[in-house]
C-alpha cells in the first residue's frame, strides 16, 4: 500500500502525531471561531441578512479549510477575512453607495484572477520575489498585530479620549479575567502542557460565565438558517467599468497581500520555509484560498483566505493538513452549536492572541540590522501593520520601500523583477484606495 494511503497527512515525516494535530486544530478553531459571529455582524451593515450570512461564513470556512488540509496539506485555516469585510460594508456599500450584490461580484472577479495567476504559476513567482527581510518582517508584524487585537479584545487597551489609546479599567473583573487567561496559558506553556492555548480559552470562558462577566448561551443547539436569500446573488452590471476599477483593484490587492503575508509569516514561525526563505509548493495553499474566495462570493460573503489565527494552531504543534481538517470539522459543528461559540467572550480569546503574538516575534533576529536597505522596509512593514490596524498597508509599504532603498544604495540589481511588479501594485494600492 502506498505511504500516502497509509499515512495521508505524512504525520511521521512532519514529526507530529494525530493527537497533537487534533489539539492544534481545536486551538486554531477556538482562536478564530469569533468570525462566525463577527463577519455576519459587519456585513449586516451592508444589508446582507444576518442569518443567511452566518451560514455563508461557516460554509466558506468549511470549504476553504478542508481544501487547505486535504489538497495543500498545510495546518492553515481559511475563512472570510477581517478588514475586507469592513471595506465592503462600510466603504463600498455605505460610503460609495454600491449594492452588496455588486461588491460580491468584485470579490468573485478577484478570486478568478487569483486562481488564474496561481494556475499559471505567476502568483508563485511574485511571492518568490519577496526578499527574506520582508518575509520575516511579515511574521513579526502579524505577531504584533495579533497582540494589538488581543489587547483591545481583552479591554487592557482602549480607545482614548484626547489620546489615541489608553489603558482600560485594569481593575475591572473582565480585564482581570483576561489577565488570568494570559497567565494560565503562559504557565501551561512554560510547563509544556499539551493544548495550553485551547485549555486556557475554555477555562477563561467558563470563568467568565461563572462570574457573570459574560452571559452563558441560552441554548446549546439550533438549526441553521436558510442561506438561499444571498446565494448566487452577484450583480456584474457595471462592475467592469472604469469607475468600479478602484474597488476591484483594492479587493484584489488586499486579499493578495493578506494571504501572502499570512502564509509566509506563519510558515516562517512553523519552520516550513526552505533555506532560501521560500515555502515549498506554495501554489497549493494559494489555490486553496483562491477557490475559497470564489466560493465565498457565490455563497454571499466577502473575500476568504488563510487566517493569521492559524498561528495559534502552529504554536500548539500543528504541522500538517490534519490540523486544518480538524478545524473544518469544528466549523461544521457551528452550524448547529453556534449559540455556544457565539458566547465565548473576547476576554477569553484575547489572551490567546497575545500569547501567539509573543511567540511570533523571534524571526526579527533574522533581519540584518547592519544593512539599512533591509532594516528600513522591514521596520516599516512591522510598524504599519500594527499601528494602522491593517496588514495590507504594512506589507505594501515594505514592497515600496525595499526597491527604493536598494536604488538609493546603488544596489538595484538585488531587486528581483517580480518585486518591481509588487511595488507597482502597491503604489496603485495607495493611489486608488478609497480612503474615508
Amino acid at each position: 500500500m502506498p505511504e500516502r494511503w497509509r499515512e495521508p497527512f505524512g504525520l511521521q515525516r512532519a514529526g507530529t502525531t494525530w493527537g497533537r494535530e487534533v489539539v492544534a486544530g481545536l486551538t486554531t478553531f477556538a482562536t478564530m471561531s469569533y468570525i462566525v459571529a463577527v463577519n455576519p455582524a459587519i456585513l449586516a451593515a451592508a444589508g446582507i441578512p444576518l442569518g443567511p450570512s452566518t451560514v455563508a461564513t461557516i460554509l466558506t470556512a468549511i470549504f476553504g479549510t478542508l481544501l487547505m488540509g486535504l489538497y495543500a496539506n498545510r495546518p492553515f485555516a481559511i475563512a472570510p477575512y477581517m478588514g475586507e469585510n469592513a471595506f465592503i460594508a462600510f466603504t463600498v456599500v455605505k460610503a460609495l453607495g454600491y449594492p452588496w450584490q455588486k461588491a460580491l461580484a468584485a470579490v468573485f472577479i478577484a478570486g478568478v484572477i487569483f486562481a488564474a495567476l496561481t494556475i499559471l504559476r505567476l502568483r508563485q513567482r511574485l511571492v518568490d520575489a519577496v526578499p527574506p527581510a520582508l518575509r520575516y518582517s511579515f511574521a513579526v508584524g502579524i505577531g504584533l498585530f495579533l497582540t494589538f487585537i488581543g489587547l483591545l479584545q481583552s479591554g487592557i487597551v482602549t480607545a482614548g479620549s484626547g489620546v489615541p489609546l489608553e489603558p482600560g479599567r485594569l481593575n475591572s473583573a473582565s480585564v482581570l479575567i483576561s489577565v488570568f487567561g494570559f497567565l494560565l496559558i503562559a504557565g501551561l506553556m512554560i510547563r509544556r502542557f499539551p493544548g495550553a492555548i485551547l485549555v486556557g480559552i475554555l477555562a477563561t470562558t467558563f470563568l467568565a460565565f461563572l462570574t457573570r462577566q459574560a452571559p452563558p448561551p441560552a441554548s446549546w443547539v439550533s438549526l441553521p438558517p436558510n442561506p438561499a436569500p444571498i446565494v448566487g446573488q452577484l450583480d456584474f452590471h457595471g462592475v467592469l467599468s472604469w469607475g468600479f476599477f478602484p474597488i476591484v483593484l483594492t479587493i484584489f490587492i488586499m486579499a493578495f497581500i493578506d494571504t501572502m503575508g499570512t502564509l509566509i509569516g506563519v510558515s516562517a514561525r512553523a519552520g516550513f520555509l526552505d533555506e532560501n526563505g521560500n515555502l515549498p509548493q506554495i501554489e497549493r495553499p494559494m489555490l486553496a484560498d483562491a477557490l475559497a474566495t470564489i466560493f465565498a462570493s457565490l455563497m454571499g460573503t466577502s473575500t476568504a483566505g488563510a487566517f493569521i489565527e492559524s498561528a495559534a494552531g502552529v504554536e500548539a504543534g500543528g504541522r500538517t493538513g490534519l490540523t486544518a481538517v480538524t478545524t473544518a470539522l469544528c466549523f461544521a459543528g457551528t452550524l448547529f452549536f453556534a449559540p455556544f461559540l457565539g458566547a465565548v467572550p473576547p476576554h477569553a480569546y484575547g489572551p490567546a492572541l497575545m500569547i501567539v503574538g509573543l511567540l511570533m516575534l523571534s524571526p526579527i533576529t533574522k533581519v540584518r540590522f547592519d544593512d539599512l536597505t533591509e532594516l528600513i522596509p522591514a521596520f516599516a512593514t512591522v510598524a504599519l501593520m500594527s499601528f494602522t490596524y491593517n496588514v495590507g498597508v504594512g506589507i505594501t509599504a515594505g514592497f515600496l520601500l525595499y526597491p527604493i532603498g536598494k536604488v538609493i544604495a546603488g544596489r538595484a540589481r538585488e531587486v528581483q523583477p517580480g518585486l518591481w511588479v509588487l511595488a507597482a501594485l502597491s503604489l496603485l494600492f495607495f493611489m486608488f484606495y478609497p480612503y474615508r
